[in-house]
This record gives structure tokens, C-alpha cells and sequence, in this order.
């Protein structure tokens, strides 16, 4: 993970240092999330992300971009320790940097690496915090659409590449979490307007 972070940091670097041009624009929308690895069945929960980012053209048709968003994710686990439903609320910053490639003067398609900082995490109004790790790694790709040089829609699929459980005890079940690997998953709808 340190070298995709080397690397992306590297990308950034070149990125202004040959920059023809930077637009920053702020971003939000609706996430539909989830968490796999759970033995109980799981289902998406809907939540949103808002922040800003930096649209840095190195050329006529490649970008990079890289964001910063506060980002509201988890699951609900149906059935969860043989009671009603649990929702697992996680609250994140997550900052993508992503190689935007302009198919057209107005469709665009993206790729790159994110790391995720836990903010907060509860469960049934549970502070859940110090079940999940704090930092979370994932790989994104996406699409994107301009109406107009200022206003912009995305979509983006975020896979999870690290597993963010950091819990340490047994279920009543006998099922111990150390073995058990989640990973958060996060499909993103977002409108822009750049600056």
C-alpha cells in the first residue's frame, strides 16, 4: 500500500508541475455502500459524500484529479447476532487521486487508488470505533459526463483492497472476527460544479 500511496503522491507531483491548466470544484451526491465479509446476510445502505477536488489537465485529453470527501458508508446486517437488523454506520475521509481520461470534450473515464480515514463508526448508537481500522485502502473506476465547462455528473465504483476489521473478540456463536476479513465496498452518484 505504501508504494500505491508513493506513487500517487508521485503522479500529483507531476501532475501540477506540467499542469496546463487547474479547475477546483466542489462534489456530493449519494452513496449506496456496503461491507462484505459478514457471516449474516448484508444489505447496501444509502448514504452521501460531499467535499472538494482539483482538476489539474496535463494534457489535452488526461487529467489527474485529486479529491478530498467526507464520505458516509456501511451496512446493514439482517438478523445480526440472532436479533433484528443492525445498521453499521462509517464515516470516512476519503481522498482519491484519479487519471481522468477525456474520450470526448465530454465524456470522461477515471481510475485510481483512494485512502480512507475512519472518522466514527456505530452500530445501534454504539460507539463501534475501535472495531474497524482506521485507515482503509480502495481502487476506484468511474465515468463522467459534462453539461457545461462548470456543471458535471460522475459515477464511480470504489472496491475495497484491505480489510478494515480490527475486532478481536468471539461471538456468543463461538465465531472469532480475527479470521474474518471485511472490506468496504461504494457506488458513488456525485454532481460537480467547477469553478
Amino acid at each position: 500500500m505504501k508504494k500505491i500511496i508513493l506513487a500517487a503522491m508521485a503522479v500529483m507531483i507531476f501532475g501540477f508541475a506540467n499542469a496546463q491548466s487547474i479547475k477546483y470544484g466542489v462534489k456530493g451526491g449519494l452513496n449506496v455502500s456496503g461491507i462484505t465479509g459478514y457471516s449474516e446476510d448484508t444489505k447496501s445502505l444509502m448514504g452521501f459524500h460531499v467535499g472538494g477536488f482539483a482538476e489539474i489537465r496535463v494534457a489535452k485529453k488526461f487529467a489527474i484529479q485529486p479529491e478530498f470527501l467526507f464520505s458516509t458508508q456501511g451496512t446493514t446486517i439482517e438478523g445480526f447476532d440472532g436479533d433484528s437488523n443492525a445498521v453499521v454506520k462509517l464515516n470516512y475521509l476519503n481522498i482519491p487521486v484519479l487519471a481522468k481520461y477525456y474520450i470526448t470534450d465530454a465524456f470522461s473515464v477515471e481510475a485510481g487508488p483512494q485512502i480512507g480515514f475512519l472518522l466514527s463508526a456505530k452500530a445501534r448508537g454504539e460507539d463501534i470505533h475501535d472495531l474497524y481500522k482506521s485507515t482503509d485502502f480502495g481502487f476506484n473506476l468511474g465515468c463522467g459526463y459534462n453539461f457545461t465547462e462548470n456543471i458535471s455528473v460522475g459515477a464511480r465504483y470504489t472496491i475495497g483492497l484491505t480489510n478494515v476489521n480490527d475486532a478481536s473478540y468471539d461471538y456468543p456463536d463461538n465465531t472469532n472476527l480475527d479470521n474474518i476479513s471485511f472490506r468496504n465496498s461504494n457506488f458513488a452518484l456525485s454532481l460537480a460544479y467547477k469553478f
